[in-house]
């Protein structure tokens, strides 16, 4: 019951096709329930498990989704790789909807939801300068390509809070910004993945333009689910590339060592609960009771 790689499943992608000798599972964490089943199965020879994001029934908002018992999860399972696609809108004339974006950055303007691990008797300050997998990265714009995508090597994600879209207002002053796509999740697993130390990369999927585009109606759900079943099926394609091509993980990108001279605590000051409910996240670096 392990899996070396996941795929977290944004709008739209509720399901992994093609996962063959395909199980759910749910595991308990001490952060609660994760957002659906974990799917393990096998796909391109790899152990795989996929996480519908927003429940296979699509049933949570950005802000209700369990980010830490969604990554304490995989963590747990073995996960050294998470593959995370998204919905996004482009904030950018030269991003057009079905488009891709290999995110390298991102901004944060949804800064109360719980997206760190530590606190009860443990401080880590981990770094997040540059908040994705390097490797990882690489290796998924090469696949997008492969797949024939659309696909910009970098790029910033501005994540917000959302349910809703943002105001004309807000779409034209975040575009004097230096950001290139908006959404409403991905900074959070980013976080919590770096904090796990998993490599961490996120496939920024184009349904539409942004409100601030003058030749575009408001954003709709229309408008939306008109991309999104194409979007999917074609992250589909590129997950299944990646895979194809994907070497064993190695410690060149540092991610594996996220926690190395992070955790400010001593050992001995952390209290044994918290010592024994972090030791998916702690274990390599202090003694777990």
């Amino acid at each position: 019951m392990s899996a070396r790689i996941a795929i977290i499943g944004g709008s739209g992608m509720y399901a992994l096709a093609g996962l063959a000798e395909a199980r759910e599972i749910t595991l308990s964490t001490p952060f609660g329930a994760h957002s659906a089943g974990l799917v393990l199965g096998r796909l391109e020879g790899h152990e795989v498990a996929f996480l519908a994001r927003h429940g296979k029934n699509h049933d949570r908002l950005p802000g209700e989704i369990n980010y830490r018992a969604n990554i304490f999860a995989l963590k747990s399972l073995g996960v050294e790789r998470i593959l995370s696609a998204s919905a996004v809108g482009s904030m950018r004339e030269d991003i057009h909807p079905r488009d891709v974006v290999i995110v390298d950055q991102f901004v944060d303007r949804a800064p109360h939801r719980a997206a760190t691990f530590f606190g009860d008797g443990v401080v880590a300050h981990v770094s997040f300068a540059d908040p994705v997998c390097p490797e990882l990265r690489a290796w998924l714009h090469r696949a997008a390509v492969d797949c024939g995508a659309t696909a910009r090597d970098g790029g910033t994600y501005l994540c917000i809070d959302g349910p809703a879209f943002s105001t004309r207002a807000e779409s034209r002053l975040y575009r004097s910004w230096p950001v290139d796509v908006i959404g409403m999740t991905n900074v959070h697993e980013a976080k919590l993945a770096r904090e796990a130390e998993l490599c961490y990369s996120t496939l920024a999927l184009v349904t539409d333009y942004d409100c601030w585009h003058a030749s575009e109606q408001a954003v709709s759900v229309e408008t939306l689910l008109a991309n999104l079943r194409a979007n999917t099926a074609l992250a589909a394609r590129i997950a299944r590339e990646l895979l194809r091509r994907l070497p064993p993980r190695g410690a060149g990108c540092g991610c594996a060592d996220a926690l190395r001279g992070a955790i400010l605590t001593p050992a001995e000051a952390i209290p044994a609960d918290t010592l024994r409910r972090l030791g998916p996240i702690l274990g390599r670096h202090v003694r777990v009771p």
